[in-house]
């Protein structure tokens, strides 16, 4: 694998793990490398919006293609192990691991994304904390700015270290424009607690990456 690689994980699903995973790697693109993507696993395909996989695709200017990207797309909303076993078919953790492997060996650097959260099961056995553990890079946590998110960033990263994984930062986002005592409160009080960086993220147009702010994480 590069020596360049980070994986994006978050607090619990809709925390904006996609779009953290977007800007770091459309900063990377921008900057001259080529960038891999890669996502194990893709639900909610029948809901409207631009699929997780997507996104990451426009924002890297990968020539990957979708199986490359993300090797299981389901349509319901659902856990991975769920949507698998629906569909009628078991998610292979070999497979992924070789998946994102050959991405990374494809290209300068590579933005991994989960899905959910650490714990979320890829398979009844397999957590995506596993495929963390595997890949290898550090990791890079989302998380909501308002109440609740200093216990659910602070297991997370308990999680994170249980599995002697390195977590090179937290992302808050949507960051308000005029974050107030408890969104200011929460950032300081995550970093003094973690001793790890706290950046932040606004609410981005997602169809215009030019005016995508960096966060120079990769």
């Amino acid at each position: 694998m590069p020596a360049r690689g980070v994986f994006v994980t978050g607090t619990d699903t809709g925390v904006g793990k996609s779009v953290v995973a977007a800007v770091i790697a459309a900063e990377a693109a921008a900057a001259g490398l080529d960038v891999a993507v890669f996502k194990p696993a893709v639900s909610g395909l029948e809901q409207e919006g631009e699929p997780d996989h997507e996104l990451l695709a426009r924002a890297s200017g990968t020539s990957q293609s979708a199986d490359e990207i993300a090797p299981y797309r389901y349509g319901p909303p659902l856990s991975p192990h769920l949507a698998a076993a629906i569909s009628g078919e078991a998610i292979d953790p070999g497979l992924l691991a070789a998946a994102a492997a050959d991405a990374a060996d494809a290209a300068d650097a590579i933005v991994c994304e989960g899905v959910g959260g650490l714990m979320v099961p890829l398979t009844p056995d397999y957590l995506v904390r596993n495929l963390a553990t595997e890949l290898g890079h550090p990791l890079v946590v989302a998380a909501r700015p308002g109440l609740g998110t200093i216990n659910h960033t602070l297991l997370t990263i308990e999680a994170a270290w249980a599995a002697e994984l390195e977590v090179a930062a937290v992302v808050l986002t949507p960051w308000p424009p005029e974050p107030g005592a408890l969104e200011r409160s929460n950032r300081e009080t995550i970093a003094a607690l973690a001793g790890i960086e706290v950046r932040t993220l606004p609410k981005l147009d997602l169809a215009a990456p030019d005016t995508w702010p960096a966060l120079d994480l990769l």
